[in-house]
């Protein structure tokens, strides 16, 4: 396989749903950040193509859409992926082989997402799945058409796991923290653009604490985490047609719910896109390369339980790479929940300073379709400031998937 460099790239800020990109399309957004690229790396140009993520824009192959809009040449053909949370990740992973396999030398990955702009869509009438009123989340898996299906799965991730509030409310406030630091040390600056005016990530909460973190609300009730549980002991599929008043009553003991509007990522806007380059178009271009991708890998998980997918995912690539986890300087995983975080601690315990240095998700947000593309431009930035040799990468997706990267420092 031929070498593949990260020659470099760059995200929006990331905005809150009804934020500062409250009135602007996905292609639109995605369009803006790409003119920045073009500005920066006029190479791009020349790219073989454009792989993108997106999970839930208004269909279609959106990402020619956000190519034409942004005037990169006709020629450059431009594919969607849809691999949810994990599509940016995947995208780069696509672009990676296809470079590795000699069948491209420069191309342009990464994802964007506007949850603010997100469509509701309805089922056929035909379909057992149709409702009048139609909907915004699709269906991941067979036994459920639950809009919450990635909430609930956190949340039976947390039960499963014997975690308490206190231990999932410490990584949240962590992730504020850190991000507030890496904000005022401007770590981020070289891979942040400014787009529609937008000043900052909106979601970092410079006074969250242990005390504010408690207070938030919780995202289930305790009725609502005996029925997950109970359906899940039961084996019984997580339908309108379940007698759940049945269900609860096999459940009497008390059951406290973890997952809060502290722990669990918000919903956000946001694009993101890296370029990479074969060695044959870092000499044609006379280009310096910032890192290099050495592997990818993606693996399934039970649905159920898909925060597992990061975790899972990012061991297994690194025993295909027959790594020892002590060898990674800096770990990337998508905190999509505090769960999340937690889980990699309970995996790691001597790692997790290591973990997401500069906050992650919980702070940063997570505009889906992006995030994976996000993560890269982070671990980019603290493999070269910290002057680390490599770095891990590894995002869940709904239906219970995963993808992870790993990347070598190239200024060592």
């Amino acid at each position: 396989m031929e070498k593949v460099y990260l020659i470099g790239g760059l995200r929006s800020h990331i905005g809150l749903t009804g934020g500062m990109f409250k009135t602007v399309p996905a292609e639109e957004l995605a369009a803006a950040v790409l003119q920045k690229i073009m500005a920066k790396y006029p190479f791009v140009l020349q790219a073989d193509g454009l792989l993108c993520g997106n999970a839930v824009g208004t269909g279609g192959n959106i990402t020619r859409l956000a190519a034409l809009k942004a005037g990169l040449p006709a020629t450059i053909p431009a594919l969607t992926i849809d691999m949810q949370c994990a599509s940016a990740a995947a995208s780069i992973e696509l672009a990676m082989t296809k470079i590795g396999s000699g069948m491209a030398d420069i191309l342009i990955a990464g994802g964007f997402e506007s949850t603010s702009m997100q469509p509701v869509r309805v089922y056929a009438k035909a379909d057992p799945r149709y409702r009048e009123e139609g909907f915004t989340v699709a269906q991941f898996s067979p036994d459920t058409i639950s809009a919450k299906a990635m909430l609930e799965g956190a949340e039976r991730t947390c039960q499963k796991h014997g975690f308490t509030r206190e231990e999932l409310d410490a990584f949240a406030v962590r992730s504020h923290q850190l991000a507030k630091k890496a904000r005022e040390e401007n770590r981020l600056n070289e891979i942040v653009a400014s787009v529609f005016g937008s000043e900052g990530d909106e979601g970092i909460r410079d006074r969250m604490s242990p005390k504010l973190a408690a207070r938030m609300p919780k995202l289930f009730t305790e009725e609502e985490v005996k029925t997950l549980l109970a359906g899940d002991r039961a084996s019984l599929p997580i339908k309108e047609n379940v007698d759940r008043q049945n269900v609860l009553q096999e459940h009497k003991v008390a059951v406290t719910p973890l997952l809060t509007a502290a722990n669990a990522c918000l919903m956000n806007d946001g694009a993101a896109f890296v370029v990479l380059a074969s060695r044959q178009a870092v000499e044609q271009y006379d280009l310096r390369p910032e890192a290099e991708l050495l592997a990818g890998f993606e693996w399934g998980v039970d649905p159920r339980y898909s925060p597992e997918g990061a975790i899972e995912t990012g061991a297994y690539l690194l025993q295909r790479c027959d790594l020892q986890p002590q060898q990674i300087d800096v770990f990337e995983y998508n905190e999509a929940f505090a769960v999340i975080s937690a889980l990699f601690a309970r995996k790691y315990p001597e790692l997790t300073a290591r973990y997401c240095p500069w906050g992650g998700a919980l702070a940063y947000g997570h505009p889906y379709g992006a995030s994976g593309a996000i993560l890269l431009l982070h671990l980019w930035q603290e493999l070269k400031q910290t002057e680390g040799k490599l770095g891990l990468l590894s995002i869940a997706g709904a239906g219970g998937l995963g993808t992870a990267l790993l990347v070598k420092n190239s200024r060592l």
